[in-house]
């Protein structure tokens, strides 16, 4: 099932109106929008700068930061049943909607950044040299013929006469 194109223009603009009414009731910390609207930015950036694979990939890694960061805000500050009013309610309903949307905005901006001539690589440097063999080259076997003469062949006696002052054969 392939998934309708979404324009990274509404995914800014669904989370931006979901973390405004999460952070309408002053429930969450103020780090919560900080994060996010952080976030966004970033992703202004990447909609002003289209053929940028930087600004894609730090807002892809933005989004899925804030999915562990409003886990963290939500369950934390997530209020007593008995101290809720209906406005409350909303605020974070509509953060742990915004937290529900996000992984699927994460697929779709993956798939934008695919779009954008991004390759899936994930290094983290823990392997060591030589682990990728595709471009692997013997050194012992060589296909072409050396591009200097062999050191084994001895200099020509006669090649010192070229640059010589003389006109004698």
């Amino acid at each position: 099932m392939e998934l309708p194109a979404v324009s990274l223009k509404a995914i800014i603009l669904v989370h931006w109106l979901l973390t405004v009414w999460g952070c309408m009731n002053y429930m969450l910390p103020v780090s919560y929008a900080w994060g996010n609207f952080t976030v966004l930015a970033v992703g202004i950036w990447a909609i002003v700068q289209r053929d940028s694979l930087d600004a894609i990939t730090m807002f892809l890694t933005g989004l899925l930061l804030t999915v562990l960061t409003d886990i963290i805000h939500i369950s934390i500050f997530y209020p007593s049943p008995d101290y809720i009013s209906d406005a409350k309610r909303f605020s974070i309903g509509m953060a742990i909607f915004s937290l529900l949307l996000k992984p699927v905005s994460c697929y779709l901006v993956y798939r934008m950044y695919r779009e954008r001539g991004g390759e899936y690589t994930f290094n983290i440097g823990v392997g060591g040299a030589g682990q990728d063999r595709s471009t692997y080259e013997p050194i012992d076997q060589p296909d072409a013929p050396p591009q200097w003469p062999s050191s084994s062949k001895a200099a020509q006696p006669h090649s010192l006469e070229l640059y010589s002052d003389s006109t004698d054969p």
